[in-house]
């Protein structure tokens, strides 16, 4: 549990956060109640290592992530200015020591944030109090290392880690299946066992819903179920820790060390999904309220210095708050413009384009619809134009063998988006599902890779073959393609052996 390092919150620091979350909320954000905590540096590291939460399940991890982050402080390569998790009310943090104006910075920073939390849609599913779900997680991982031994828990706690990203990130939204509903009409029979039938008169009825066709139409059905039936599981199932869960020959501590791991992993997905999206959100919204609203003159020069290092960019480095804050104002402008729609993009004029101006004032209104219902994904897939690219002068960039020197490969839009997108989809994980849990019938477990253009990682997709088995305690199987075959691969105890299959 961390605590020796909280500060007592100065009245000073109440009433700036009084005046920035006013200021706020006259732009229209709405968020979760905010409670602030002041952390020395060494209490901020400790609390980062945890992810933001004041207390986790004891790993090795954690104390690894501890003196990563001290020791880029110490040598002035990083500094945490705050840090705010995802809970009502929200809990944030305020580094001692920062200045009036970084202070000011992050609560306006945080506002951004904790709105973002409350009304974006991929954060809807989230366990608000998971402040509690942490604790009561330590205190669960601690009862079985009393009782197993820490290093038992601890070794299976890293199996469980290392395969933590085979989930379903949009299995919250999704409903699999649903109550079994009456036929309406004359859609089925009475018992709804019946195959769909076109709505048609009496008289026309046999014309309409021939006898002969209604029973090939049956015997399919029934077919398919049979086959369905033999199959385990039924269909592909994405969330492949789930599965592990349900069938995987576990004993009680493993299964809910496995629970707890995956219960983490799908807390944390939202922030995976949206990261661009909320650090630019909150980029733009404290931006627009310090130097519209909270900062005297005196301050401007120094809110500048401090908001520059934010949002720099460097080469071959991404910067999700400059590049999510861009996008935001980008989104603005052409939606005060008029610069959207059907005549906008028939448009070939550049001449009218450059001086189109419809003056809409509809920029606001498409900011808090946009960070209601995108992702990265379709936020980048929507918003990331031809033109934003070059004014923004974004590029690929890769390793060449000629001169042995990473460069910028290529300027071209298609590439550039089609890059960006293929890092943000999934997370940048590959697609992974279990195909068969009684792979050629002696209960042997079957993955397939679902290839989108990228092979899998080797060294990688083997190590996570060792671990599934470690979990699945018989031979573990994984489907795939390398350079345009066909592979099959298959892990039996710390053996992998690779062999060709067909991929369809």
């Amino acid at each position: 549990m961390v605590a020796s390092g909280l500060r007592r919150f100065p009245a000073y620091l109440r009433d700036i956060q009084e005046e920035v979350e006013g200021y706020a909320r006259g732009y229209g954000l709405d968020f979760f109640p905010i409670l602030y905590e002041v952390l020395d540096y060494k209490t901020m590291n400790e609390v980062a290592a945890y992810g933001g939460f004041p207390t986790r399940y004891p790993h090795w991890r954690f104390g690894m992530d501890y003196e990563q982050l001290a020791k880029s402080h110490e040598w002035g390569l990083s500094k945490i200015y705050e840090m705010v998790i995802n809970t009502n009310p929200a809990y944030a943090y305020l580094l001692e020591g920062n200045s009036t104006v970084d202070q000011k910075i992050v609560m306006a920073h945080v506002c951004g944030h904790v709105d973002f939390f409350k009304h974006n849609y991929f954060f809807s599913k989230t366990n608000r109090k998971m402040i509690d779900g942490m604790a009561n997680h330590a205190a669960a991982i601690r009862r079985h290392m009393a009782r197993m031994g820490q290093d038992v828990v601890e070794d299976f706690i890293d199996t469980c880690l290392s395969i933590e990203n085979l989930i379903d990130p949009m299995s919250p939204f999704i409903v699999r299946k649903r109550e079994a509903r009456a036929a309406e009409g004359g859609d089925g029979g009475e018992d709804g066992d019946d195959v769909p039938r076109l709505r048609a008169k009496q008289y026309m009825d046999k014309f309409i819903n021939p006898p002969e066709f209604l029973e090939a139409q049956k015997k399919k059905r029934d077919e398919e179920k049979r086959r369905a039936r033999k199959r385990f599981p039924e269909e592909p199932q994405r969330d492949v820790l789930q599965f592990l869960i349900h069938h995987a020959p576990l004993d009680g501590w493993q299964r809910d060390v496995l629970e707890i791991v995956r219960n983490e992993a799908y807390y944390f997905v939202p922030q995976a999904m949206t990261k661009i999206m909320n650090e630019g959100w909150a980029s733009y919204w404290h931006s627009k309220i310090l130097t519209e609203k909270a900062l005297t003159s005196a301050e401007i020069i120094d809110y500048a210095d401090a908001n520059s290092g934010v949002l720099a960019t460097s080469p071959g480095r991404l910067n999700p708050y400059k590049l999510g804050v861009e996008l935001f104002r980008s989104i603005e402008d052409r939606w005060n413009r008029g610069r959207f729609g059907k005549e906008w993009e028939e448009c070939d004029s550049m001449d009218a384009k450059r001086d189109w101006d419809r003056r809409l004032g509809l920029g606001q209104r498409k900011l808090f619809e946009v960070r209601k219902l995108y992702n990265d994904v379709t936020f980048i897939d929507e918003f990331f134009t031809l033109e934003f690219c070059v004014e923004q002068k974004f590029y690929t960039f890769g390793f060449s063998e000629r001169s042995g020197n990473w460069e910028i490969m290529s300027r071209e839009f298609k590439k550039v988006k089609d890059t960006m997108l293929r890092q943000l989809t999934n997370r940048g994980q590959p697609f992974i599902f279990v195909e068969d849990g009684n792979f050629e019938n002696r209960s042997e477990l079957l993955l397939r890779h679902q290839h989108e253009g990228v092979d899998l990682d080797m060294a990688q997709a083997r190590d996570t073959l060792r671990n599934l088995h470690k979990v699945w305690t018989r031979p573990v199987s994984l489907l795939t393609k390398i350079e345009g075959k066909g592979k099959l691969l298959r892990c039996d105890d710390a053996t992998i052996t690779e062999k060709s299959a067909e991929y369809v």
